[in-house]
């Protein structure tokens, strides 16, 4: 019998350096307050969308998946309610990022891929809570303000990822 190895290889370094770094701005982000229950601003994703325009959807996707995953089993919220929300919201997200990331970065800033990742998470959680967790309680009622929330979000870390982006020009790994 031979032994089975596993080697590593850089991108693996990278995409493991960048996943702890959005992992970390996770687990920051749950310990602040939030007004609205529920709404948070997303620091994790600023990771993702430099992640996207320095090295492409696929080292995005992973880094988005392994946050998702690593995150939520030191969080203590693996395969609760909020992890399907996490997983259909970073899904979502990735689906626009996947369409959007056609587009040359001249046709459209990280802010509005940012903003447009946002409003499709925030979509596929209400979505999910509409169909899996609340069916027959019109959760969309409350979109204005999920909406609204999601617009900030959005704006605010497409903002600091395209400032991180004009003065350092890579996202920093180890």
């Amino acid at each position: 019998m031979t032994a089975l190895t596993i080697e590593s290889t850089a991108d693996d370094h990278r995409i493991a350096q960048l996943a702890a770094l959005a992992i970390s701005l996770m687990w920051l982000e749950a310990s602040l307050p939030s007004p609205i229950p529920g709404v948070k601003p997303g620091l994790a994703n600023i990771v993702i969308l430099l992640v996207l325009r320095q090295y492409g959807l696929a080292t995005a996707a992973w880094v988005s998946g392994l946050r998702v995953i690593a995150g939520s089993l030191l969080l203590g919220s693996f395969l609760t309610p909020g992890f399907v929300l996490s997983c259909a919201g970073a899904a979502s997200s990735l689906v626009v990022l996947a369409l959007v990331g056609r587009f040359s970065a001249r046709w459209i800033s990280l802010v509005g891929v940012s903003v447009l990742a946002a409003f499709a998470h925030i979509s596929a959680q209400l979505a999910v809570v509409s169909w899996w967790m609340m069916p027959g309680v019109n959760v969309w009622a409350s979109s204005p303000l999920f909406a609204t929330a999601a617009w900030l979000g959005g704006l605010v870390n497409g903002v600091l990822a395209e400032q991180w982006l004009r003065k350092v020009k890579h996202v920093p790994t180890a």
